[in-house]
């Protein structure tokens, strides 16, 4: 039965290569002319992607609000630990800050750049997050809880996914800024805006779920 499917599959894959596509030749061109303009962008694919990209990122930061809330709420019963062991010797104390450093500063080409290059808020967020997770295992966990609520770390984090979401709620109405020129910095619209809001977002989020499980899991 088996060799029926790897026939079927061969077949189909042949098919695909060798038979022209008719939908091809049914595409209306105003439709693509039509997305190139509203779009700004001269790709009518990647124009495709930036009008539904936005309703996949507003799910992605649900999704990692709940995420963060989630980790808080299975650790509250938890004790927290009496020792937390860390690296303490200096070659690792040096390549851990030496790679946080390059982690934020990819983290912030990301944020900024992503409507040009790959990348984007939620990359960037993550690149931040890694900074962030690589002091951690070099620093006193006492000292990051500090740094953490003294610059009200979760209030910004709350603060830039309401932000990001009265933004997105505005430009689906229709509210949007300037594209300017195709590949300057300043082009994208309201795009970099979204962008350094959701990196914001993920790397305060995974803070805070980085601190929470050195307080009760440790590093080591």
């Amino acid at each position: 039965m088996k060799w029926v499917y790897l026939i079927a599959g061969i077949a189909l894959y042949i098919k695909m290569l060798v038979m022209p596509n008719p939908m091809a030749e049914m595409i209306d061109l105003s439709i693509v002319e039509s997305i190139v303009q509203d779009s700004g962008v001269p790709n009518a694919v990647s124009g495709i992607i930036f009008r539904n990209r936005l309703y996949d990122t507003i799910f992605e930061v649900v999704v990692f609000t709940l995420a963060v809330m989630g980790v808080r709420f299975l650790m509250s019963n938890e004790q927290p630990l009496n020792i937390i062991y860390q690296f303490n010797d200096q070659p690792s104390i040096i390549l851990a800050r030496l790679g946080a450093t390059i982690a934020a500063l990819v983290s912030i080409e990301l944020a900024i750049r992503g409507h040009l290059s790959p990348g984007g808020g939620f990359a960037a967020g993550v690149a931040g997050g890694t900074a962030i997770g690589l002091i951690a295992i070099t620093s006193p966990s006492e000292w990051m809880q500090k740094i953490y609520q003294r610059w009200h770390a979760s209030t910004w984090e709350k603060i830039s996914v309401l932000i990001f979401i009265v933004l997105a709620v505005i430009t689906l109405v229709g509210l949007e800024l300037p594209l300017g020129e195709t590949g300057t910095l300043l082009s994208g619209g309201i795009i970099p805006i979204l962008n350094i809001l959701v990196a914001i977002k993920v790397a305060l989020g995974s803070w805070a779920v980085i601190l929470i499980f050195i307080r009760y899991r440790g590093l080591l």
